[in-house]
């Protein structure tokens, strides 16, 4: 039988489950995750000896923690910012392609997963060149049912690339629009 082991023994943060990271750590990480949106390229770089896929994996990997901690604060300005401009989407509403046509229902499924009173984690995640494959839920912290899950795979180009395709199944067990009072929450660009 295969050992089980730690998705994130070797990342600078644990968002397997709620309760994990300090305070002073997510500020660090929202700070970062701004650093890292600022240094996509306009154009996707290529994939060589000046950029290898082993670096690419290591910047998904550091990547990865402000990733999670942004979905939890409702940073939707961070993660529109890990998109590629020419993102392909696909998921059981899609396909979308580019920035705008899943704005809107992003934005709804951004709201209902950062809503006050749940959590989203991530219990498993694992990163193979630029390809990041992470199963996610959302679980209400009074009554510990989950109101959504899914698993996803980006294809990310590390830090100058940024996410140019994104394959989700995802499941909401509540609600799948969100109220305007939860929209509101979500911090746009």
């Amino acid at each position: 039988m295969n050992k089980r082991i730690n998705y994130y023994k070797d990342l600078a943060a644990d968002y397997s489950r709620p309760g994990l990271v300090a305070d002073n750590l997510q500020k660090k990480l929202i700070q970062k995750g701004e650093d890292i949106v600022a240094m996509k390229e306009a154009t996707l770089p290529q994939i060589g000896a000046d950029y290898t896929l082993e670096q690419i994996e290591q910047e998904n990997k550091e990547w990865w923690p402000t990733h999670c901690e942004a979905l939890r604060q409702g940073r939707g300005d961070i993660l529109t910012g890990e998109y590629r401009d020419d993102l392909v989407y696909f998921c059981q509403d899609g396909p979308y392609q580019g920035l705008e046509q899943q704005k809107e229902r992003e934005q709804h499924w951004w709201a209902l997963i950062a809503q006050p009173g749940v959590t989203m984690c991530w219990p498993i995640v694992m990163f193979y060149g630029e390809h990041t494959f992470f199963e996610w839920k959302c679980e209400d912290n009074e009554t510990n049912e989950t109101i959504a899950k899914g698993n996803v795979t980006w294809v990310r180009r590390g830090h100058r690339g940024g996410c140019y395709l994104k394959t989700e199944q995802l499941t909401f067990y509540r609600d799948v629009f969100a109220p305007n009072e939860l929209l509101t929450l979500i911090k746009t660009a």
